[in-house]
C-alpha cells in the first residue's frame, strides 16, 4: 500500500482533527527513527500513520483498539509486518503477546512521545512545537502530573531500539518540528 491510499484508509476511519494529526506525527516520527537505525522509512512510516485506524470505531477501548485495526489493515493486504506492529503497539489487547521486534517498540515509543510533544508545545505561548527544546521534553518526561496519561515507560522503550532518551526526543521532537504547520502546531 502506497502512503497515499493509506492516508484516503486512514482518514475513512478516523474523523476527528486532532486524531489524524497524532497519525501525522506517529507518521513523522517513525519514518525518521527509521532513517537513523538503517530501516525502511516507508514501512515504518506507514506504520505510523495507520496505527489508530481503529481507534474512534473502537472508542479507543483498551481492551479492543488495536485488534480491529489490524484486522482492517490485515483485510486490506497491508504488509504483515506492519498489522502486527499496530495489534501489539496497544499489549493490553494483544492477550499476552508482547512487543519483541525493533519496529514493535519504535511505533510503541514514538506514538506515545508525541503526546508529551505536543501537550509541551501546547503551554508555550504560541503553541508552536517549533519553539520545544529537547530539554524541555527531557524535563517534561519527569513531571509525571505534567500530561499525566503519556506512559513514561513506553516512551523509555526507545532503549530497546538502540537509542537512549536524549537521542529519542531529539529525533521524534525534529520529526514533529518538520510537519507543525501539518499538524496545527
Amino acid at each position: 500500500m502506497n502512503r497515499e491510499d493509506a492516508f484516503e484508509l486512514l482518514k475513512s476511519y478516523v474523523k476527528n482533527e486532532r486524531l489524524i494529526a497524532h497519525c501525522l506525527a506517529s507518521e513523522a516520527v517513525l519514518r525518521d527513527l527509521a532513517v537513523r537505525l538503517g530501516e525502511d522509512p516507508d514501512t515504518w512510516g506507514l506504520t505510523g500513520l495507520l496505527h489508530d485506524i481503529d481507534v474512534e470505531l473502537t472508542n479507543a477501548d483498551p481492551h479492543t483498539h488495536a485488534l480491529e485495526g489490524a484486522r482492517i489493515l490485515e483485510v486490506k493486504g497491508v504488509d504483515p509486518e506492519i498489522v502486527e506492529a499496530v495489534k501489539l503497539h496497544n499489549e493490553m489487547a494483544a492477550h499476552g503477546q508482547q512487543r519483541g521486534k525493533k519496529l514493535h517498540h519504535a511505533l510503541a515509543a514514538g506514538e506515545t512521545i508525541t503526546g508529551l510533544i505536543t501537550a509541551t508545545a501546547l503551554v508555550y505561548p504560541d503553541k508552536k512545537v517549533t519553539s520545544v527544546k529537547p530539554k524541555s521534553i527531557t524535563k517534561r518526561m519527569k513531571e509525571k502530573a505534567f500530561a499525566a496519561s503519556v506512559n513514561r515507560d513506553t516512551i523509555r522503550e526507545c532503549e530497546k531500539i538502540g537509542l537512549d532518551l536524549q537521542e529519542f526526543v531529539e529525533i521524534s521532537l525534529g520529526a514533529m518540528k518538520k510537519i507543525g504547520p501539518e499538524i496545527g502546531l
